[in-house]
């Protein structure tokens, strides 16, 4: 077998590269770190020691290998959409390669990637939403740190179609204007560090200050920036924040699965089904394209198919 430490350096220049340059975040580094640690054992077993030996055939057939599953050495075949995001990876740094002059042509370039099936995102009706929020507790008359918190991150998490990461991202800071009777705003910092601000209703202003006067002090260890808070004081986790979103989804008697994103969905769906215009909805989401954004309508055209079946006299 011959040694990778060519490839092997030229990978991490290009990890460096998306990590310092380009600012992508810490899922996405993590993400392509494994796939292009797959990438060099691959190599490894093809006896290729540096990028510049590497043909379009060995990418080729790097990615027939992923799709493939080996009963001999209990590989599993990878989903079309994993294979699509390391096939990302490998020709990123192919790219990457070429340009810096490390390799003299891109034989990754003419690759593609399988196209994933399309699946709709799963919006939630509005009266589902309400109800695991309301399912969450943190009344008016609640004084339990945890629900009061639990509240302030659902309605915040409805209210601002955010990510998972970028709510559980928020400093105090970030929140403003929670007094002003028109709503306030917050700012979230999507992938790659991009901020955006997005309004905040008079619910989720509402949610959110009383979980800083009633529940954050007694939360608040050490203090710190967090904006939400676990019981030992630090900043609550992605997995906190699933959890609370099923728990209460559970007690609210949603029978669906119900995720943080499922939050996120049903932000843009609701918005698109009230008249919004897409471009907006794509600056609200943080999407770097509209292509991205157009997904949501076909949920819309489904729900007004679905109406129109159950109720239009002519339809069956």
């Amino acid at each position: 077998m011959t040694p990778v430490g060519g490839a092997a350096v030229q990978i991490r220049g290009y990890l460096d590269h998306l990590a310092v340059e380009k600012g992508a975040s810490v899922h996405t580094l993590a993400a392509y770190r494994r796939d292009l640690a797959r990438y060099r054992e691959y190599l490894a077993d093809s006896g290729v020691g540096d990028l510049g030996a590497v043909t379009e055939s060995h990418v080729e057939d790097f990615r027939a290998r992923l799709a493939t599953a080996d009963p001999d050495t209990g590989r599993r075949a990878l989903a079309p959409s994993s294979v699509a995001r390391a096939l990302a990876a490998v020709r990123g740094v192919h790219r990457f390669a070429t340009r810096d002059g490390v390799t003299p042509t891109d034989v990754a370039a003419a690759v593609t990637p399988p196209r994933p099936p399309r699946r709709l995102p799963k919006a939630l009706p509005v009266g589902r939403i309400i109800a695991v929020i309301e399912a969450a507790g943190g009344t008016e008359v609640d004084t339990d740190p945890a629900r009061l918190r639990d509240r302030a991150m659902l309605e915040l998490l409805y209210a601002t179609g955010a990510r998972a990461a970028e709510l559980v991202g928020l400093d105090v800071d970030d929140v403003d204007g929670l007094d002003h009777p028109d709503g306030g705003t917050v700012i979230l910092r999507g992938k790659g560090g991009k901020e955006r601000v997005v309004p905040v209703g008079r619910p989720a202003c509402i949610a959110v200050g009383a979980y800083l006067v009633r529940a954050r002090p007694a939360l608040a260890g050490k203090g710190g920036p967090a904006l939400f808070l676990n019981t030992r004081g630090g900043r609550v986790t992605r997995q906190t924040l699933w959890n609370v979103v099923t728990v209460a989804a559970e007690r609210a008697g949603v029978a669906e699965d119900v995720s943080p994103h499922s939050f996120r969905h049903s932000f843009a769906t609701h918005l698109l089904d009230g008249g919004a215009d897409i471009r907006v909805v794509q600056e609200l989401l943080g999407h770097a394209s509209v292509t991205t954004t157009q997904v949501y309508t076909l949920v819309t055209v489904e729900t007004l198919r679905e109406v129109w079946a159950e109720c239009h006299p002519r339809a069956r």
